[in-house]
């Protein structure tokens, strides 16, 4: 079976949760842009479809944002850098075909109308939902959680009106003054699962082959790495060794996939972790050792709301747990860990011990070979998966450096992203 039926708005969902996990601040944000950009577009009466881009796109539309403090600035004060992470969010998206079009909205979402001028950016044509998107985003960013939301109103709609024309499109403020006087869509958008306040039906199942998985975690694992100078390649290179040995160790053609899916998506919960103790070049404290801890905690929890990543999740998640139980954070041993979550331990290990960073050298063959045994030994991980690995390192080691140099020179190029206004 190469074909996975899953819901668009689910994967999207996830990567959003993902990104809002670090900061009580950034609670539900895009859920929330993503519910009043619909509402938006549903009063201005367009076309299902482009609702629907509308929608997706809103739903991930600060996915170029790489950090907490980026995101938190865009959120509060709307920065003269916040272009930049619109036309990164869009160059990560456009990668996976299904979200082509609402990528393109994302690429201009902070754009201003400016009298009708904001209709063109370049020479390009901007896409009407980016400028609902950047009405629904200053709007929900001008909602204080202390208060209650119906008695915020009039300051809300105050501020948007008073800039209609210069900053915001004309007939978007007027939908924006009509869904003013219906109550439930406030109370809907502050309420916890806002999305899940809209219309079942109204959105379509997309379904995706193999193939096409690979390419949209693909697109997860720059937005999981590129947050970090430390961890810009990290993935790349679990992903394509655990492919590899799962290939070596004769895994199907299918199931050798759904291993680099895995990979790419392996540190997903790292999104839940601050960047200041990703990029700590010292050793971590206890605290900081335990936020790191529980990244794998949130790969599982996020992996978890898409049921069709059932086995994914378990390949994915527990890349820290041991074969003696000391790993972390269920503490599955032996016989319960999956020959694919043992496949993905030793993956990592290796890319760990054998990549550069910043503030380290990798180790050299046979001193990465000593540590593999060393851990076997102490049964933490499998030694019949070891012994490929040692078996075939060199070609191993080429496939890891091959994957991580392409990961650095995207990193690199999307440090260069500009988009001055």
């Amino acid at each position: 079976m190469d074909k996975f039926r899953i819901d668009l708005q689910e994967l999207l969902l996830c990567i959003s949760n993902a990104q809002e996990l670090v900061s009580n601040t950034l609670t539900n944000h895009q859920q929330k842009v993503a519910y009043l950009s619909y509402r938006l577009a549903e009063q201005l009466c367009l076309a299902p479809s482009e609702r629907e881009n509308i929608f997706h796109a809103a739903l991930v539309h600060d996915v170029g944002a790489l950090s907490v403090d980026e995101r938190l600035a865009i959120i509060e004060t709307e920065p003269m850098t916040i272009y930049n992470h619109g036309y990164i969010g869009a160059n990560l998206l456009e990668e996976f075909k299904p979200m082509k079009e609402a990528a393109n909205i994302i690429r201009y979402h902070h754009l201003p109308w400016r009298n009708g001028e904001g209709i063109v950016y370049m020479g390009n044509a901007v896409p009407f939902g980016s400028h609902i998107i950047h009405l629904a985003d200053r709007t929900c960013a001008r909602i204080k959680t202390t208060q209650n939301i119906l008695s915020q109103l009039p300051e809300i709609l105050g501020y948007i009106n008073y800039n209609k024309g210069t900053v915001f499109a004309p007939p978007i403020v007027e939908a924006l003054n009509q869904l003013s006087r219906k109550e439930y869509i406030w109370l809907d958008l502050i309420s916890r699962d806002s999305i899940r306040k809209l219309p079942e039906g109204i959105f379509n199942i997309l379904v995706l082959d193999i193939d096409d998985v690979i390419d949209l975690s693909y697109v997860f694992s720059h937005i999981i790495d590129f947050r970090s100078k430390f961890t810009a390649r990290h993935s790349a290179g679990v992903a394509k060794t655990s492919q590899r040995l799962a290939e070596m160790i004769g895994f199907s053609p299918l199931e050798c996939k759904m291993m680099l899916i895995a990979g790419y998506l392996h540190d997903l919960g790292k999104l839940a972790i601050s960047n200041d103790v990703l990029e700590k070049p010292a050793k971590l404290n206890e605290d900081e050792f335990n936020e790191i801890r529980s990244h794998t905690y949130y790969t599982y929890q996020l992996l978890d709301t898409i049921p069709q990543f059932e086995t994914i999740k378990t390949w994915a998640a527990f890349h820290h747990e041991r074969l003696n139980g000391s790993g972390y954070p269920f503490h599955i041993k032996g016989d319960s860990l999956t020959l694919g979550s043992r496949i993905m331990a030793v993956a990592d290990i290796f890319t760990a011990i054998t990549e550069s960073r910043p503030y380290r050298k990798g180790m050299d063959d046979q001193h990465a070979i000593h540590a593999l045994k060393d851990m076997v030994a102490s049964e933490a991980i499998d030694g019949n998966i070891v012994k490929v690995l040692i078996d075939h390192f060199q070609e191993i080691n080429d496939i890891r450096e091959s994957a991580q140099q392409q990961a650095s020179n995207r990193y690199e190029s999307f440090l260069h992203t500009e988009a001055v206004l």
